[in-house]
């Protein structure tokens, strides 16, 4: 269960990341409170897996899930420019959270 409240988060961090680049810096109510909102959920869901999970190993996951997701979505919403050698380093990205959920017990 820690690892789902942990996924949770991460999808959660990449929705409030978003959210907040549709906000246009706070100028913009709807996707402002989705932020917040994100925010909020998205740290909930951090706790409760923390209460299990090591705190290196859940943070390293948060983040690293928000910043594979956030990438993702900023090539297909926003047309970010994406190449080679950044997709390369976000699967390195991706490989770690993988080997942390691997070698972390739980």
């Amino acid at each position: 269960m820690p690892w789902i409240e942990l996924l949770i988060a991460g999808l959660l961090e990449t929705a409030w990341a978003v959210s907040l680049k549709l906000s246009h810096g706070f100028t913009r109510l709807w996707p402002s409170v989705l932020t917040v909102a994100g925010m909020a959920a998205s740290f909930a869901f951090l706790s409760a897996a923390l209460r299990r999970l090591p705190l290196g190993t859940a943070y390293a996951v948060w983040t690293g899930i928000g910043t594979v997701g956030t990438f993702v979505l900023g090539a297909v919403l926003f047309r970010d420019s994406v190449r080679l050698p950044q997709i390369f380093c976000v699967l390195l990205i991706l490989a770690g959270i993988v080997g942390l959920k691997l070698l972390t017990p739980q």
